[in-house]
């Protein structure tokens, strides 16, 4: 079935879905001083208006949700693709966006109707035990761990992890940099009404005692952020805004650098100056009793 979930987004003079060329804009700045270049830079200033929807994982998202993955993994060492079949095994939980009305003169390869936006799911990472895709996550996970916090906290984590009496769910919730924060509402919300459904039903990925959460998040290292009144969270800024709300609810959470991985997709320039950031991924884990709290905090700031 269809997510009724639905809200209209506002990107800044862009398709949301020309996100990945991002990084080429440099280029723009470069062309002279033309009254031509004046216009075009009233064109991007100006609001396109988006309609979004939230459906059913499909296996027509496959190469939407793994390129998604691989913008949050990188150069780690974990099969995207057989992370993205089991997402699409289980579609009885998780939705992907998709943009609503697809203008008829869409130039877009393939069917522009198709094209995945964003995307949330939650897989059981103590039901999925062995699987070689869950088990490189979870490598992943505990050898940044390892690098990062204290043995006592490693060890905690590596308890957590094999504690099947109290399972482990990861909360994957990727979309284009440019979709705004206000999608993550409904979509949360949907997320947390199908996991009630799946507990009731007995179906995978039914109750976790645990969500493990990965974000993407940036360091400035010139402390600029905080003296511009920015939580001063060691400068940290959260790529996907809502996942600060995670991050304060957390009971463990350690950062790990990807500055040395190609990050294409968020290496667009920032409107703080252009301060230069330091790519990271922040790792989270939030007890399952503390979600209500969290979504009390996104229907505070996300809805419209």
């Amino acid at each position: 079935m269809a997510s009724s979930a639905k809200r209209r987004a506002v990107g800044m003079g862009e398709n949301p879905g020309d996100s990945e060329d991002n990084s080429s804009d440099e280029g723009l700045e470069d062309d002279g001083d033309s009254g031509e270049e004046s216009g075009s830079e009233e064109e991007i200033n100006e609001e396109v208006i988006v309609d979004f929807e939230a459906h059913t994982i499909t296996p027509n998202d496959f190469n939407g949700i793994k390129k998604l993955l691989q913008q949050l993994f990188l150069k780690a060492h974990v099969n995207t693709s057989e992370l993205t079949d089991l997402l699409i095994q289980q579609n009885h939980i998780g939705s992907v966006v998709r943009q609503a009305e697809v203008p008829e003169d869409s130039d877009d390869e393939g069917d522009p109707a198709d094209e995945v936006f964003g995307f949330i799911s939650m897989l059981n990472l103590t039901e999925r035990k062995g699987v070689q895709c869950v088990e490189q996550v979870k490598d992943l996970i505990l050898s940044q761990c390892e690098k990062s916090c204290p043995h006592s906290a490693v060890e905690g984590l590596e308890k957590v992890l094999d504690d099947t009496t109290k399972p482990v769910g990861l909360l994957l919730s990727e979309r284009f940099i440019n979709v705004p924060p206000q999608i993550a509402l409904p979509l949360h919300k949907q997320l947390q009404e199908e996991i009630v459904e799946v507990q009731r039903t007995n179906k995978p990925s039914g109750r976790c005692h645990y969500c493990l959460m990965i974000s993407k998040t940036y360091k400035d290292p010139s402390g600029a952020v905080a003296a511009r009144g920015a939580a001063p969270k060691d400068q940290l800024m959260f790529v996907n805004a809502e996942e600060e709300f995670f991050y304060e609810q957390a009971t463990m959470k350690f950062h790990y650098s990807v500055q040395e991985e190609s990050d294409t997709v968020l290496s667009g320039r920032w409107s703080l100056d252009d301060v230069p950031m330091k790519p990271q991924r922040t790792v989270m884990l939030i007890p399952a009793d503390r979600m209500s709290a969290i979504m009390d905090k996104l229907k505070e700031y996300l809805a419209v």
